[in-house]
């Protein structure tokens, strides 16, 4: 099955606001094996938003599309709608009576705009919308099928999951299937994952199973994707590459599960061996800890952490010996080992993580570079630091600093001999 994606809203075109739903969608429609094969951006105008819906009719059996369903004057996507499908407006008693009760139990004046959400293209099923007032719509179409959504994200994702989501599947059976497997790695560029790792896979991707490399700032995705006649042949097809990837680079792998986090990942480690981390934190600033606090639960296995910015918190806050400091400096190998030991010590936690650098743009040296790292780690059976060198971007240098620690936990408590990029260890003496 084939979906297209139209986002409806000028001020998605000039900026104003960041187009999430777009991604958020493709993704959605994806983990669930619809093949997205458009995504298109459009402005509150009546031309356009039908020249694309034209378009993508032809592509597609399956389009969603959000915005425009608002009680201003520029909100005009069931009037296209309603022209496009042949139609007249109706009112929708349910929607018009939520309206009201809504209104009136927040104290609000109800106008003619708000009441007019109740009215939709008779052509359209209801999609009824309790995390708002416009009511999402859903129509079978000549060729394909067309959800209309609002564009407010939390209304929108609570109408594909609850109401479009299983009107998609029903439909969806009739064809064949798309099969995705995803691989999420960390610690490894590239370049290095494709040539060093993985290798040569042309004799593992026959017809109809393809390899994408997804490259962000925690890692490298890999995205298998393979087709059949049904999930279990389109499955089967996958195999030999699933395998191959699974075997080479092991090491670097931390889940299987699209979407799922680094540090979900070491959350589910430190659980299942009944561990828990503490952190000291200076160049990052806090980042680590709020990456770990992201994770749902991750209060049976983290401590706490320690944000030591200045020397002298860091002596003060974690037993950093004040002559380490000033024979080392703040950004070195001991003075990181000896803030991953206060951390563990100072907040009982059976490890200790500790990062200390040179965030930038400035404070640099030439001995001490602008985004130079040191990692420090501590458990009773480890005690070692890691150097590494990031960039001249202060967000960047932070954001990567917080992932390699997560990543190198995940490698030391799993038993995996080699660190993040390969990076050399310095044991404590």
């Amino acid at each position: 099955m084939k979906a297209s994606i139209i986002t409806i809203g000028n001020e998605l075109l000039i900026g104003d606001i960041i187009n999430t739903n777009a991604a958020w969608i493709g993704s959605f429609l994806t983990e669930r094996s619809i093949e997205v094969v458009r995504s298109v951006t459009v402005s509150d105008d009546r031309a356009e938003i039908e020249h694309q819906l034209d378009d993508c009719r032809n592509v597609s059996d399956l389009i969603i599309m959000t915005g425009g369903l608002g009680p201003t004057s520029d909100d005009i996507t069931k009037k296209v709608l309603c022209d496009a499908t042949h139609a007249s407006m109706t009112e929708h008693k349910p929607t018009l009576d939520f309206i009201t009760k809504n209104f009136a139990r927040r104290s609000i004046p109800l106008t003619n705009s708000n009441l007019e959400q109740a009215m939709v293209p008779d052509s359209c099923e209801v999609m009824f919308n309790t995390r708002g007032t416009a009511p999402g719509m859903w129509f079978s179409l000549d060729n394909c099928f067309l959800a209309a959504l609002p564009g407010v994200p939390a209304e929108m994702k609570y109408l594909m999951e609850q109401e479009v989501w299983p009107r998609v599947a029903e439909a969806a059976g009739k064809n064949g299937s798309l099969y995705r497997h995803y691989f999420q790695t960390a610690g490894i560029g590239e370049s290095t994952l494709s040539d060093l790792e993985i290798g040569d896979v042309s004799d593992k991707t026959p017809d109809g199973v393809s390899l994408a490399w997804l490259p962000h700032i925690q890692g490298v995705n890999l995205r298998i994707t393979s087709t059949g006649s049904d999930e279990t042949l389109a499955r089967e097809k996958a195999r030999p590459l699933i395998e191959h990837i699974r075997k080479k680079a092991a090491d670097h792998i931390y889940s299987e599960t699209a979407g799922d986090s680094l540090a979900a990942s070491c959350g589910r480690l430190l659980h299942d061996k009944k561990l828990k981390l503490a952190v000291a934190e200076s160049c990052t600033g806090g980042l680590l800890g709020s990456l770990i606090t992201d994770v749902p639960g991750s209060s049976n296995w983290f401590r706490g952490g320690i944000v030591a910015y200045h020397n002298d918190l860091k002596q003060v806050l974690l037993d950093v010996p004040e002559s380490v400091i000033q024979q080392y400096g703040a950004v070195s190998s001991q003075t990181a080992m000896a803030m991953a030991v206060g951390a563990a010590r100072k907040l009982g936690g059976d490890i200790g993580i500790a990062t200390t650098g040179i965030a930038g743009p400035g404070g640099g040296s030439e001995s001490k570079p602008v985004g130079l790292v040191w990692f420090g780690y501590y458990d009773r059976d480890h005690h070692f630091a890691v150097k590494a060198q990031f960039f001249k971007d202060r967000i960047q240098n932070k954001e990567r600093t917080a992932l390699v620690a997560l990543d190198l936990l995940r490698r030391t408590i799993s038993g995996i001999k080699r660190l993040p990029y390969d990076a050399e260890v310095i044991s404590a003496k």
